[in-house]
């Protein structure tokens, strides 16, 4: 593994992936509260989602954005709780 694909965990990755794994990982609940999308909320699809995502440049940068935020939390680089549920003791 080259500098440039450790550096970018962009690198290789197409947007069908990244949605996959966001659902995966978050579920089309709470990713429709993190990114605040019709195609997220109502009738959620990986089809609907990716043709929105195809068209709408600033929709898609935020995907982008919370991949890479989900990237650090699990590998426990962030340390802030920016999620939008309450922390219950």
């Amino acid at each position: 593994m080259n500098q440039r694909t450790q550096q970018d965990p962009m690198h290789g990755m197409t947007l069908k992936m990244i949605l996959e794994e966001l659902v995966s990982y978050y579920g089309w609940g709470e990713l429709g509260i993190y990114v605040k999308i019709r195609c997220f909320n109502i009738n959620p699809s990986i089809k609907s989602s990716l043709a929105f995502l195809r068209k709408i440049s600033w929709a898609r940068a935020k995907v982008e954005a919370l991949y890479k935020e989900m990237l650090d939390e699990k590998n426990g680089k962030q340390q802030s709780n920016n999620s939008p549920w309450p922390d219950v003791d």
